[in-house]
């Protein structure tokens, strides 16, 4: 399985009671059938010229209401995450690791190489984040560093918790007693699994990633908005919408009126900057004539 889409199984799995999980290796092993029966459904979902999150989005529409809630997150996730030739594959599989938990009550993570388990940290870190206040993201990052740098000073802790050869449980034990009820619920689940699912010997490389993750996790569900005049409800709404077609997520909207931009907004969402306003309008309008680029269709013409 996708590394990244059996850690986030792995989170969402294993939140739930027996009845619910046995819903949902329901729901996914009839879906998983129409799927391999529906050739226009699997031509939608492998379509390498359609986005993951277009693919997401069609799925969310397609499943809301007919389909447990985890089952609709976890299918939407594989959506997105996993190439799409393989989304099938990826419906498959998970299917089967929800089949194998609710008969064995064990969801396997099997080792993996580096960057494939700071991947399946990453996926589970996804799972988790979803439901986070992107106020709270801040203080998740500085408990993750300063949990990382603990370990980093305290040679006994880093022998116990990078010994591969300890049993897991001492390990687990270990971080439970030093960090439950001292940090937040999600800081501990991502410390856990970044020993359960990671590698022994980069428990602190993978706490640093996670640090990294989050920090970028929470740029993409903040948009900052520069606007010339006070946006009303309305229109917030549909920046909201637009956001979530474009990014795949739900962003909560930061603010600033700006006057100097003349009129239009200008939004700031991860590493994506889009310009709608008139001052940004008026720039590559000035641009293009100081390059010569406004002229060179009269220039070419053959009048």
């Amino acid at each position: 399985m996708l590394p990244k889409l059996e850690g986030f199984a792995a989170a969402r799995l294993g939140s739930l009671d027996r009845a619910a999980l046995a819903a949902v290796a329901d729901d996914l092993t009839s879906f998983e059938q129409t799927v391999l029966s529906r050739a226009d459904l699997r031509g939608v979902l492998t379509d390498t010229s359609i986005t993951g999150v277009a693919r997401g989005l069609v799925l969310r529409e397609l499943l809301t209401g007919k389909v447990q809630e985890a089952t609709l997150e976890i299918a939407v996730y594989a959506a997105v995450a996993v190439p799409a030739q393989e989304v099938p594959h990826g419906f498959a599989e998970l299917a089967f690791v929800t089949n194998e938990l609710l008969e064995t009550g064990q969801f396997e993570l099997k080792s993996l190489g580096l960057l494939a388990a700071r991947r399946r940290v990453g996926g589970y870190a996804d799972a988790l984040l979803d439901t986070v206040d992107p106020s709270k993201f801040a203080t998740i990052e500085e408990e993750l560093f300063r949990w990382a740098r603990t370990i980093d000073a305290n040679l006994g802790l880093r022998r116990l918790l990078l010994d591969r050869d300890a049993p897991l449980e001492s390990r687990l034990a270990t971080l439970e007693e030093l960090l439950a009820n001292k940090v937040d619920p999600i800081t501990l689940s991502l410390a856990r699994f970044a020993v359960e699912g990671g590698r022994p010997r980069d428990v602190v490389g993978t706490l640093d990633f996670l640090v990294d993750y989050v920090a970028r996790a929470r740029d993409w569900r903040v948009a900052r908005v520069h606007t010339a005049r006070a946006l009303d409800d309305e229109s917030q709404n549909a920046l909201v919408r637009s956001l979530m077609t474009l990014t795949g997520k739900s962003v909560e909207l930061q603010i600033a009126e700006d006057p100097s931009l003349l009129g239009g907004v200008l939004v700031e969402v991860g590493d994506l900057r889009l310009d709608a306003t008139t001052r940004g309008r008026l720039r590559s309008l000035h641009d293009a004539v100081a390059s010569g680029r406004a002229y060179e269709p009269s220039l070419n013409r053959n009048d």
